[in-house]
Order: C-alpha cells, then sequence, then structure tokens
C-alpha cells in the first residue's frame, strides 16, 4: 500500500500533523500500535467511570481570536473553531512550598502580584524575566540552549522563588534533572503563565474524537492496533514501514512521534544512553464522594514541594513524593459540572524499581506509593481520604506499556531536535523529542513539522527554520 506520508503514533502530534497534511490532499496513514488513539493524553474507562491519561490542564490558553497566540495559530492551521474545544479556564491554580504559596489564574498580573507580595524586592526583576520570556524567540535552528537555572539566577535574587517559579516547568516538560534548557523554560513559562491553563469540556477524549472526525471526514486513515516492527530504509532514506503484522506501507515521507530513542531503534539505529530519558511518574487518582471545592480545595492545578529546593530527578527508590502536582479537573470551570469529585497526585517514579516488582509486590507497591503521594500533601490539602468511593493508581510500568515509551519517559529524550531531523532522510520526529510540548504544542509539532517537510516543498519553497 502507497501513500503520500506515514504518521507512527495517533498521540496529540500524529493526529495534527496527519490532519494538516490531510487538508492538502495528501494520502495519509496514521499508525496506533494501541488499540486507543491519544498516546500520553488518552482515556480509559474502569469500574464503569471514565478517566483522562495525561492530561491535568491544556497550556496555553487564549481567548477566541487572540491574535499572535499559539492556539490561535493552531486552530486556524487545522481548521478547527475556537467552541468547538469548549474549554473552560481554571479559576485558580498555586505553587506550594514550606511557608511559602503563590496563585496564579489567566490574568497574569495575579501572579505579578503574588511575586511582589512575598518577595517584595523581586518586582523589578520578576517582570524583567517575563519581558524576556515575552521577547525570547524558539527557532528549529538555534544552538544548544543554556540553563535555566542559571537564567533564573540573572533576574532573581531569592533562591526560593527560583525555585518556585522552576517548578512548574520541570513538571510540566522537562525531560532534563533537575533543571530545563532556556529554550524549553521559555515555551513552558509562556505556556503555563502568561497564556494560562485550560480543560476541554468532556476531558481529553473530547478533543481526540474531535482530530479523529477532522481527519476521518478529510479522507486520512487511522489505524489501531497497526503496530510498527520497523522503518524500511535503503540508501540512507525512509521509504516505508513494516508493520509487526509483516505489512508492508510505502510512503516517501514518514513522521514519527514514537520518541527519539524509540523511533531510531525501528530504524535499526542506537543512541547514546545519556540521551534517553530517565523520567517517569507514579499518579494516584482519587473518585471523591464531594467537589474537592466543597472541601475547601479551589485550586485547579497545584505544584508543590515539601523541601526549600525542589527535587526533580529519578529517585532511587520507587517513587520521591517531596514534590509533584497535584489536579482537581473540579476547578475548572464547565457548564456541566463533572459528576463526582477527582483529585490526583502524580509524583517522580524509578521505572526499573517498578519494573522489577512482581505481581503481589508490584500492588502492595502501588498502594504504598500512593499512601506516601497522599501524606507528602497533607499540610497542603483538606482532609480528602474520607471522601474517596474509588481509586486508580498507574506506574511506569503502565506508561511504558500503553505508549510504548521506553523506560516510561514521559517527557521523552533530553535530547530534542528542533527541525525535527533524525539524520535519515524522510524520517521526521514530532511530539515531545522534537521539542514542542504540551498538548497544544504537541499539535503545533505536528502542524509545523508537516508544514517544513511537506507542505513547504509542495509549495516550491525551500525549508526555512520556523519560529
Amino acid at each position: 500500500m502507497k501513500y503520500d506520508a506515514i504518521v507512527i503514533g495517533a498521540g496529540m502530534s500524529g493526529l495534527a500533523a496527519a490532519l494538516r497534511l490531510s487538508q492538502h490532499d495528501q494520502r495519509v496513514v496514521v499508525l496506533e500500535k494501541h488499540e486507543l488513539w491519544g498516546g500520553l493524553n488518552s482515556f480509559y474507562t474502569l469500574g464503569g467511570r471514565p478517566f483522562d491519561v495525561g492530561l491535568h490542564a491544556l497550556t496555553n490558553y487564549a481567548p477566541p481570536g487572540k491574535k499572535g497566540a499559539p492556539l490561535t495559530r493552531l486552530l486556524r492551521w487545522l481548521r478547527i473553531k475556537h467552541e468547538e474545544l469548549r474549554l473552560g479556564e481554571h479559576a485558580l491554580s498555586e505553587i506550594l512550598f514550606p511557608g511559602a504559596r503563590l496563585e496564579f489564574t489567566n490574568d497574569f498580573a495575579r501572579l505579578e502580584s503574588e511575586v511582589e507580595r512575598l518577595f517584595p524586592s523581586e518586582r523589578a526583576g520578576f517582570a524583567a524575566l517575563a519581558e524576556w520570556v515575552r521577547a525570547f524567540e524558539v527557532r528549529e535552528d538555534a544552538p544548544p540552549a543554556p540553563s535555566a537555572r542559571a537564567l533564573l539566577a540573572e533576574h532573581l535574587r531569592e533562591p526560593l522563588l527560583c525555585e518556585m517559579i522552576l517548578l512548574p516547568v520541570l513538571m510540566y516538560g522537562s525531560a532534563r534533572e533537575d533543571d530545563v534548557d532556556v529554550q524549553t523554560f521559555a515555551i513552558l513559562f509562556r505556556a503555563l503563565f502568561l497564556d494560562g491553563l485550560s480543560r476541554p469540556e468532556g476531558g481529553i477524549r473530547s478533543l481526540l474524537n474531535l482530530l479523529v472526525k477532522r481527519l476521518k471526514q478529510n479522507g486520512a486513515e487511522l489505524r489501531t492496533r497497526a503496530g510498527v516492527k520497523r522503518v524500511l530504509v535503503r540508501a540512507g532514506r525512509a521509504h516505508g514501514v513494516e508493520l509487526e503484522s509483516g505489512e508492508v506501507l510505502e510512503a516517501p515521507v514518514v513522521f514519527s512521534s514514537a520518541g527519539w530513542v524509540e523511533t531510531m531503534a525501528l530504524a535499526g539505529e542506537h543512541v547514546p544512553r545519556a540521551e534517553v530519558g530517565r523520567l517517569s511518574f507514579v499518579e494516584s487518582i482519587w473518585v471523591l464522594d464531594c467537589a474537592p471545592a466543597e472541601l475547601g480545595h479551589r485550586a485547579a492545578t497545584g505544584f508543590y514541594s515539601t523541601v526549600p529546593h525542589a527535587r526533580y530527578r529519578r529517585p532511587d527508590g520507587l517513587v520521591d513524593a517531596h514534590s509533584g502536582v497535584i489536579s482537581s479537573p473540579n476547578n475548572f470551570r464547565a457548564e456541566k459540572p463533572l459528576k463526582e469529585g477527582i483529585l490526583r497526585i502524580s509524583v517522580l517514579a524509578n521505572h526499573a524499581r517498578w519494573k522489577a516488582l512482581d505481581g503481589a509486590q508490584y500492588a502492595e507497591a502501588k498502594q504504598r506509593a500512593s499512601e506516601e503521594a497522599a501524606a507528602a500533601v497533607r499540610t497542603y490539602l483538606p482532609e480528602w481520604r474520607g471522601h474517596a468511593v474509588f481509586q486508580d493508581i498507574y506506574t511506569p510500568a503502565t506508561i511504558e506499556r500503553f505508549t510504548s515509551h521506553a523506560g516510561g519517559a514521559v517527557y521523552g529524550s533530553p535530547k530534542k531536535h528542533l527541525d525535527g531531523g533524525t539524520g535519515i532522510a524522510g524520517l521526521y520526529l514530532i511530539g515531545s523529542d522534537q521539542g514542542y510540548l504540551g498538548i497544544v504544542g504537541a499539535m503545533i509539532s505536528g502542524v509545523a513539522m508537516a508544514n517544513r517537510h511537506v507542505l513547504m516543498k509542495l509549495a516550491g519553497r525551500a525549508e526555512a527554520p520556523v519560529s
């Protein structure tokens, strides 16, 4: 079977790339190894209840028609109306450290006033940092970027404020331990703080189903349970894929959202150990008999640390609950409130430790990890466990099983490839290892790489760095 383009992985970047190509009469097939689409942002049903995977918030929020906003550009490219997303903004989110709490909303002035309240001497420095981010241009041909910690130290004198600003950025997309490069920092600072947070009505399922519907309307194919065995390469150029079933599909262009390490393995290549992602998570989900706000918890998202210097690295043990993310989807605005309360806590975890456990040990370890996470946030949350009516827990082993990301590495490799190049002609990365982050960022990644490597050539334009 011959196509104009093959897309490996039906996550956000894969679906967006295929949709963009199909709008320009390209014959496209999306290949998904698993039964459901979505990748790292998917959904499932357990105990008769629907659950989201991955979605804590959709970053890069913008109101309808806001000029220059990443979300506005994305919707224009994909020919989707803003109202079709049915986005509900958060009223409040927070950054929690011992003795210090910063609130933020989709009005950046709220965070500025909070910084001034807690750190009066940092008002000018924080304003300068925000202005630096606004002026920063993300380019696909950018040289390796220096440390964000160094950037923060240039603008801010208070170590605690540096930690409080850095933690959400790390938790929301850094594949690098204890730090992040300045380009990724700029992307995520804007996504979280300058643009802001929202949640699609109905969760991630509604957004995914919208993309799939448009994809099929344009004549593109989405094949699930269609794992790729290998990328076919001849004379240094990709020319198709072989599926696990033995079927061969041909195309002059292959886009892969499988990840840098996984994609190169499919092409028969190996990458240095230092480029393999090390960061994964355990997430505990509690279903409550009331909304978290009824218990006094109003924040939609909380980034917490129980120690003054945030820890963001693969732990030696099963988990490290000293820092993490608290998510309360009920606390996003919605026309139809969720039927039950939901509280999610995500903490860093060690994939190898989890993979070494057998069935009984694994089940016991999941419960211990969940209890450890709950204990870590007890000073930041009202008591909720007495209201729990159902619980689920997933681990790095779960993530690896259902996403095929080696080591359950949620944010992929610390080495990003902003131009999508792999060193193999016709084989291009999209998604987290291309370098655009978050749900909106992942979709922009798919669109930008489709534009750069296919549509610009069809239009007779030379490839050029895209900002």
